[in-house]
């Protein structure tokens, strides 16, 4: 059976998924990019943004198994790019280049509509205006029978954890304290009953937790 999956979300010792003042420049928000030093320290994450070596230990094989089985991928607007408001005549093609890699569709939440943008290498951006429920469906139906990744930001995983609908979730804890910016857990989110951890590693840069919805 398909599941609504997570894999590779770092969050901060004190839960932040982003820093404060998310631009083009700083897409993570200020700070925020030290959340994923882990990834580009891997040969997959290297091998990512084309570049050589990288380390093949432990978070080279979580890294690497991001899109295992995975058909389609949920995002939020901020994770695309960092327009606001309506499109309009700005022309932003995602933070990936031509070639992104997903290598397949990816649905993207926003409250302005936008022509379907299709890229290299089998990615086509969905721009889904009518819900978090609505992405989902679209998700799940492009995906046949393979899963479905939920790519972020914290916002938008929050959605789908709150309506209990992720089924397995990996977070990478990096060791920092960012103070402020997106935080990943806040009240009424899931609770030990809800998930229980099924994996927990760690590697000298971060910690790997994995949990799996309880029913």
């Amino acid at each position: 059976m398909s599941k609504l999956l997570v894999r590779n979300f770092s969050i901060s010792l004190d839960g932040f998924g982003a820093a404060p003042s998310q631009s083009l420049d700083n897409p993570l928000g200020v700070g925020g990019g030290s959340l994923h030093e882990w990834i580009f320290a891997t040969r997959a994450g290297r091998e990512m943004i084309g570049a050589d070596g990288g380390d093949e230990g432990v978070d080279h094989s979580f890294f690497s198994n991001r899109g295992t089985n995975v058909g389609a991928t949920i995002m939020g607007r901020n994770m695309f790019g960092p327009v606001r408001g309506p499109w309009g005549d700005v022309e932003w093609d995602g933070w990936w280049g031509e070639d992104p890699p997903f290598h397949h569709p990816v649905f993207v939440l926003t409250h302005y509509p936008r022509p379907p943008l299709e890229m290299q290498g089998g990615t086509t951006f969905h721009f889904v205006t009518d819900g978090f429920e609505s992405a989902y469906d679209a998700a799940f139906a492009a995906a046949g029978d393979r899963d479905v990744l939920v790519g972020g930001g914290a916002e938008t995983i929050r959605h789908y954890l709150r309506s209990g609908l992720i089924d397995d979730m990996h977070l990478a804890v990096v060791p920092i304290l960012i103070g402020s910016g997106e935080r990943l857990f806040e009240e009424g989110g899931p609770s030990s009953a809800d998930y229980r951890c099924v994996e927990h590693v760690c590697s000298p840069a971060i910690t790997h937790v994995r949990f799996s919805r309880t029913n």
